[in-house]
């Protein structure tokens, strides 16, 4: 439930270790609520039988796991709208802030990781640069970088995508890639089909809190099911291991 409205019903779903998936559908559908069910930002109504396990655990200090997990959201871009450093940014992943505070201990080590991961997004321009001061383009990728600097198991990406010009989304496209090929795990929901790299090998399709196909990616993604995800007639089209919608 999200106060009144349950935004997820019946919905069961396993997704493995290092999988690159993809978590599709309209506005409002409960992808985000999803997302904010694995990171324990939303928990599932106390019921026999429900439940969220997340690397093989059901109960987790939240500070722990997030250690884990690699984290990129809407949510997190507005925290970012103020006067924090892009180096300070990618630190705050070690400690599930953002930015650093005067209680947080950064050592040398990680010094090295942030410089190793903002290298890795090539954003070592922006480490001094505030983040009110960035392209959303740029501050996405900073996003990026904190997510990756502590070595996580998995990415989560809630609605990559948003804000970003058309060479932005282009770039992102290109470092996720480069990501899913390293080996690291991809989670990603979006509304945009155009989101999806060629490694992307599975995807869920929801719709009103729940979830109507999931499978290998040319199983589920065709004209009529997508048509009857959206709500109205669409063209799929497809180049380079990369689709679009008409």
């Amino acid at each position: 439930m999200r106060g009144e409205t349950v935004a997820l019903r019946d919905i069961s779903l396993r997704i493995g270790v290092g999988e690159h998936i993809a978590i599709l559908g309209p506005n409002g559908c409960g992808k985000s609520t999803l997302i904010k069910a694995i990171t324990r930002e939303c928990y599932p109504l106390i019921e026999q039988g429900s439940w969220v396990r997340i690397l093989g655990e059901e109960r987790w200090n939240v500070a722990e796991l997030r250690t884990l997990l690699g984290i990129v959201s809407s949510d997190l871009m507005m925290s970012c709208t103020r006067a924090v450093s892009g180096r300070d940014i990618v630190l705050s992943g070690f400690f599930s802030s953002i930015g650093i505070w005067p209680h947080q201990e950064v050592t040398s080590q990680m010094n090295e990781e942030a410089e190793r991961s903002m290298a890795l997004l090539e954003v070592s321009h922006l480490a001094d640069r505030c983040t009110d001061e960035m392209s959303s383009g740029e501050a996405r990728r900073v996003l990026l970088a904190r997510a990756l600097v502590h070595d996580p198991r998995a990415l989560i990406l809630d609605e990559p995508s948003v804000a970003l010009d058309l060479s932005a989304q282009h770039e992102l496209r290109m470092i996720l890639r480069k990501l899913a090929q390293s080996g690291i795990g991809i989670v990603m929901v979006t509304h945009h089909l155009s989101d999806l790299i060629p490694e992307m090998q599975r995807v869920v399709l929801m719709n009103r809190g729940r979830i109507v196909a999931d499978g290998p990616v040319r199983d589920v993604l065709n004209q009529g099911k997508l048509s009857e995800l959206f709500g109205r007639p669409v063209e799929l089209s497809e180049r380079d291991g990369y689709f679009n919608l008409w």
